[in-house]
C-alpha cells in the first residue's frame, strides 16, 4: 500500500483553518446530540448554507465532526433522560438509563466515551488499510443482500428485549406496519393515511422514539408521584474503575469489529451496529438477567459499534457514491455542492480531499474524549434536578425537539400520541424498544425486498444466485431455530428427570 496519500492527507488536516473546523464541527456535534430531537442529519442540513463559501475539505471536515460528535452526545441524553436522539442511542439507554437510576450515570457516561473513542479510533485504523479494497468488496451487496441483512436485523430487534418474547415480537411486528404508512415509494399510492395528508411522508422516528421513550417516562413519573420515592443514590465518579475496563473489554473489541463492518454496508450504520452488539454481549453473557437492569457490557458494546459504524459508514459514501444512512445522504449532498462528486474516482483524482476527511476523524476523536470526560460531570447533574422540574423541562424538549423536525404541530401530536401508547405498553408488560427499532429498519426491508422481487421478477428462488444473501438467511434460520431447539431439548431433558424422580419416590416409599 501506498502510504504517501495518507501522509499527504495529514498534512491537509493539520492546517490551522481545518483544526478549527474539526473543533467547531465536534463541540456542534456533542451540542445537537444532548438536546435531543434535532439530530446531525437536520443540523447538517440546516448549516448545508454556510458551507458555499468554504474550502470543500473544511467543509466536509466539519460536518463530519458533527456526525461523530453528536453520535455521543445522544448518548448523554439516552443515559440521564432515556430520550434517544438517534436510533442507536435508543440500544444504549436499554442499560444506561438502568444505570444512571442506580447512580452511575457518570460511571455509563465515562464508559460510553471510552467506547466511543477507543470503537472510532479501531475504525478508522482497518479504514486507512482497506478502503482501496471496500468498493470491490461492497459492490457485491444488491437489493437481495440488503433485504436478507435487514431481515436478520429485526429478528434480532425481538431478541434484544427484556421482557417476553412473544409480545417482542408483536411489538417488532407493530413496528414493521407503522413503516408501511405513507405513500408508496414504486406506485406513487397512499398507504394506510386515512385520507391525512400530513401521513403522506410516513412517520418520522424522532417522534415516535421521543413519544415512546421521553413521555412515557413522564406520564410514569406522575402515574408513581404520591407513591414513596425511594432515595437518589449518589452519582458515582465520571472515570469508570479499572474492573469496569476489564469487563467492558471484550465488548469494546467485539463493537469495534461488528461496527466497523456492519458500517460499510448501506442500511448497516451505526444502529444495526450498536443492536447486533447488544444482542451478542447478552447471548455471550453468563448472567442475562443482568440486561435491563444496568449491564455495563450493554454501554460498552453498542457505544463502540455505533461509533465505529459511524466512521466506516464513510467508505461506501465516498468511494462509491452510496449514503449508507440519512445523515450520510445529506453529506452527499453537501459534497455535490461543493463540486465534487463521490465514488471511485475520488480516492484517485482528489487523494488529499479523500485522506484529510479520513484524517481528521483521528484528530476529531482525541477532541471528543477531551471535552467529554470532563462535561460528563456538568451532564450528570441533571439528575440532581427535582422531579418536579425535570418533568416539564423533558416534556418542553421533547416538543420543540419534534417541532423543528419539520416545523409542524403535527410532529408534536404524534409524539403525544405515542407516548400514550408507549404508557399502555409498558402497563401490559410490552417493551417499546422493539417497535421503535423496527419500524426503523422495516422500510429498508420493504424497499430491498421489492427490488429484489423486481429482479427476479417474482421468483423467489433465484435467490440461490446470491451466495452473500443465501449465507445473511441461513444466520436468521439459525438465530431464530437454534434457542427453539434448545429449548426443545432441555424441555425433554428436564420431563425425563421429572419421570425419573417420579419413578423413585414409590420405590423409597417402599423400602
Amino acid at each position: 500500500m501506498d502510504f504517501a496519500p495518507v501522509i499527504e492527507g495529514f498534512s491537509v488536516v493539520l492546517e490551522p483553518m481545518n483544526l478549527v473546523f474539526c473543533l467547531v464541527g465536534v463541540l456542534v456535534g456533542m451540542v445537537i446530540g444532548v438536546l435531543p430531537g434535532l439530530g446531525q442529519a437536520a443540523t447538517i442540513a440546516i448549516l448545508l448554507p454556510l458551507t458555499y463559501g468554504m474550502e470543500p475539505v473544511s467543509a466536509i471536515i466539519m460536518l463530519a465532526g458533527i456526525f461523530y460528535g453528536g453520535i455521543y452526545g445522544g448518548t448523554v441524553t439516552a443515559v440521564l433522560l432515556n430520550i434517544p436522539g438517534e436510533t442507536s442511542s435508543a440500544i444504549t439507554a436499554l442499560e444506561g438509563y438502568p444505570m444512571g437510576k442506580k447512580g452511575q450515570a457518570g460511571k455509563a457516561l465515562g464508559i460510553g466515551a471510552i467506547a466511543s473513542f477507543i470503537g472510532g479510533t479501531i475504525s478508522i485504523i482497518a479504514l486507512t488499510f482497506v478502503a482501496p479494497i471496500v468498493s470491490g468488496w461492497a459492490l457485491r451487496f444488491g437489493p437481495p443482500e440488503y433485504a436478507a441483512l435487514t431481515l436478520l436485523g429485526i429478528l434480532l430487534v425481538a431478541t434484544i428485549s427484556n421482557g417476553s418474547r412473544v409480545k417482542a415480537f408483536i411489538a417488532a411486528t407493530a413496528g414493521l406496519l407503522l413503516a408501511v404508512i405513507g405513500r408508496d415509494g414504486f406506485t406513487g399510492e397512499m398507504r394506510y393515511t386515512a385520507g391525512s395528508l400530513e401521513l403522506a411522508d410516513g412517520l418520522q422516528f424522532v417522534p415516535i422514539a421521543m413519544g415512546v421513550f421521553g413521555l412515557t417516562e413522564i406520564l410514569y413519573a406522575l402515574e408513581r408521584r404520591h407513591l414513596p420515592q425511594p432515595l437518589r443514590v449518589k452519582v458515582d465518579k465520571v472515570l469508570p474503575t479499572r474492573a469496569d475496563l476489564r469487563q467492558s473489554a471484550g465488548p469494546i473489541a467485539r463493537g469495534g469489529l461488528i461496527g466497523f463492518f456492519l458500517g460499510l454496508l448501506p442500511g448497516g450504520g451505526a444502529t444495526v451496529s450498536a443492536m447486533v452488539s447488544y444482542g451478542t454481549e447478552k447471548r455471550l453473557a453468563k448472567d442475562p438477567s443482568r440486561f435491563g437492569k444496568g449491564a455495563i457490557e450493554g454501554v460498552a458494546g453498542p457505544e463502540t459499534g455505533n461509533n465505529a459504524a459511524a466512521t466506516s459508514s464513510f467508505i461506501p459514501l465516498l468511494t462509491l457514491g452510496i449514503p449508507a444512512n440519512a445523515t450520510m445522504a445529506v453529506m452527499f449532498g453537501a459534497l455535490m455542492l461543493q463540486g465534487i462528486t463521490p465514488g471511485p474516482q475520488l480516492v484517485s483524482e482528489d487523494p488529499g480531499l479523500f485522506w484529510g476527511v479520513i484524517n481528521s476523524m483521528y484528530l476529531g476523536n482525541i477532541i471528543l474524549i477531551v471535552l467529554s470526560i470532563p462535561l460528563i460531570g456538568l451532564f450528570v447533574k441533571i439528575l440532581d434536578v427535582p422531579s418536579t422540574i425535570l418533568a416539564p423541562i423533558t416534556l418542553m424538549i421533547v416538543c420543540i425537539g419534534a417541532y423543528t423536525i419539520n416545523n409542524r404541530f403535527f410532529e408534536v401530536l404524534v409524539v403525544v400520541a405515542f407516548g400514550v401508547i408507549g404508557y399502555l405498553m409498558k402497563k401490559m408488560g410490552f417493551d417499546p424498544a422493539p417497535l421503535v427499532l423496527a419500524f426503523v429498519l422495516g422500510s429498508l426491508l420493504e424497499d430491498n425486498f421489492r427490488r429484489s422481487l423486481m429482479m427476479f421478477q417474482g421468483d423467489v428462488t433465484q435467490v440461490t444466485n446470491h451466495p452473500i444473501a443465501v449465507t445473511i438467511l441461513v444466520l436468521f434460520v439459525l438465530v431464530l431455530l437454534v434457542p427453539l431447539v434448545l429449548k426443545l431439548v432441555l424441555g425433554k431433558k428436564s420431563s425425563m428427570r421429572s419421570v425419573v424422580v417420579a419413578d423413585e419416590e414409590p420405590a423409597a416409599d417402599r423400602g
